[in-house]
């Protein structure tokens, strides 16, 4: 085989497929990146047996073939090279890649050997606009747990009906909920289905990501397509918590709080909270602030007054600061999120409202 691409292109389509490579597998095969190349066009797979990545390019191919090459030696090649033309030939197990002024010799791995690409007949599918999904999934994404022997809760809940699109994700601990309106090619029937929420988080980031992404469904896989690239992962299979039933229908106090105001003073108030990680919320419904405090038996204490908007009655609460930024780092760009209180020991629930709204449960910690 024989054949040149520029670096830059070659960069990028080594980059969408490095996701799919096994990092610690016993199989070398694994490791490596399947290459075709055939009519003028590159194709690159990856796979570690639970995603498989695809991902075509434009080339100069002089003589059509197929090979399978080590992905992190390519990669880190690749990465050193010049913008300029790189060109390939292969004969037997040796490859030979030349640029500008370098030239690199790779040892090369059966091809036959590498794993086919899953086929796929998708049984449901959704075109959905990718920018929009990638902020609702970055919103979410933290909450999904990190525990393995529980798959279900390392899952976001996808559903989309009547041009709503909702994520759900949950750690047990902590839920996060957010939907927006928008047009989608969805029918009369939701379209609902688990998507891993590593795999979600990092379709959305490739470099190769198009203007609208197409999400399908087999009985075993969600396949992503966008563009030259297809990305398929395997389906987390089981029932999704019903969170719903998590949410009360009204609450005791309802606090208003500047966003920007209130995480430079949690920052301030969790110096403290080095070994306890327990923040306590003091809201005075007659006085319009809440107070923020920590202690720590070893470090000392340390309170923080901040003015807000209190319909209800005074109240207090503790809960865990890294889940609270977590909350706050999600909403991102708002002004303003509204806080809810039922009591001292049932979950507190922040909300913001805008192009996607967004809701965060928490579970208090004791005082």
């Amino acid at each position: 085989m024989k054949f040149s691409v520029s670096q830059s292109s070659l960069a990028q389509a080594l980059s969408v497929v490095a996701k799919g490579m096994a990092t610690n597998s016993t199989l070398p095969i694994l490791s490596g990146i399947y290459i075709k190349a055939e009519d003028g066009v590159l194709e690159f797979q990856t796979t570690n047996l639970n995603i498989s990545i695809r991902h075509k390019i434009q080339a100069n191919v002089e003589e059509d073939g197929t090979t399978v090459v080590s992905g992190k030696i390519l990669s880190n090649i690749v990465k050193t090279l010049p913008d300029a033309a790189v060109t390939f030939e292969g004969s037997g197990h040796v490859m030979s890649i030349s640029c500008d002024k370098s030239s690199f010799r790779l040892n090369t791995l059966e091809p036959s050997d590498f794993p086919e690409f899953p086929e796929f007949a998708l049984s449901r599918a959704i075109e959905l606009p990718s920018s929009l999904l990638s902020d609702m999934v970055d919103k979410v994404y933290k909450v999904t747990s990190k525990d393995t022997s529980r798959p279900i809760l390392q899952g976001i809940l996808l559903s989309v009906e009547e041009n709503t699109i909702r994520l759900v994700a949950t750690d047990s601990y902590r839920l996060a909920v957010c939907d927006s309106n928008t047009e989608t090619s969805s029918s009369d029937e939701a379209f609902v289905t688990i998507v891993p929420g590593t795999t979600f988080h990092d379709v959305l980031g490739l470099p190769s990501m198009t203007e609208t992404i197409l999400i399908g469904t087999t009985d075993s896989q969600v396949v992503f397509v966008f563009g030259n690239t297809t990305y398929i992962s395997r389906k987390i299979d089981g029932t999704f918590p019903n969170y719903r039933q998590l949410l009360p229908p009204s609450c005791s106090t309802s606090v208003k709080i500047d966003v920007e105001q209130f995480a430079a003073a949690l920052r301030r108030v969790s110096v403290i909270a080095l070994a306890n990680p327990s923040v306590r919320f003091d809201v005075d419904a007659d006085g319009g602030v809440m107070k923020l405090s920590a202690s720590s038996p070893d470090q000392g204490e340390s309170t923080e007054l901040l003015p807000v908007e209190v319909e209800g009655e005074s109240m207090s609460i503790a809960l865990n600061y890294h889940y609270v930024f977590d909350c706050v780092n999600a909403a991102g760009s708002e002004k303003e999120v509204t806080l809810e209180l039922q009591s001292t020991m049932q979950p507190a629930i922040f909300k913001s409202y805008a192009q996607i709204n967004y809701l965060y449960l928490l579970m208090p910690v004791r005082m």
